[in-house]
């Protein structure tokens, strides 16, 4: 995580197995910031062990107002493609070799 100036903190996640609604709150309780810009990176809603909890983290996501969602590979396709359609204004779609300009 990263404390932009400015905009609050981007967290980067790799294959977010923890949660990304976990992950966001645990990098606000470290740091003691609450606002965050974005997340970065998979967000473990990938199958159908899985999809259940898309919903409820749409629904988290919504109440943390982030500035930008970049879910990447274990993310999947549904929970992208909920993403996507919740948060138009926020939504990255991102492949290989995006770079990213925050500040």
């Amino acid at each position: 995580m990263v404390n932009v100036r400015d905009k609050g903190l981007v967290v980067l996640t790799g294959c977010g197995h923890a949660g990304a609604i976990n992950t966001l709150r645990y990098a606000q309780e470290l740091t003691g910031i609450r606002r965050i810009h974005a997340i970065i990176g998979g967000f473990h809603l990938s199958g159908p062990h899985f999809e259940p909890i898309i919903a409820p983290t749409v629904a988290a996501l919504k109440e943390i107002a982030l500035k930008m969602i970049v879910p990447a590979h274990c993310t999947g396709w549904k929970a992208t493609h909920a993403i996507a359609r919740e948060f138009p204004d926020a939504f990255v779609q991102n492949s290989v070799g995006t770079k990213f300009a925050i500040g």
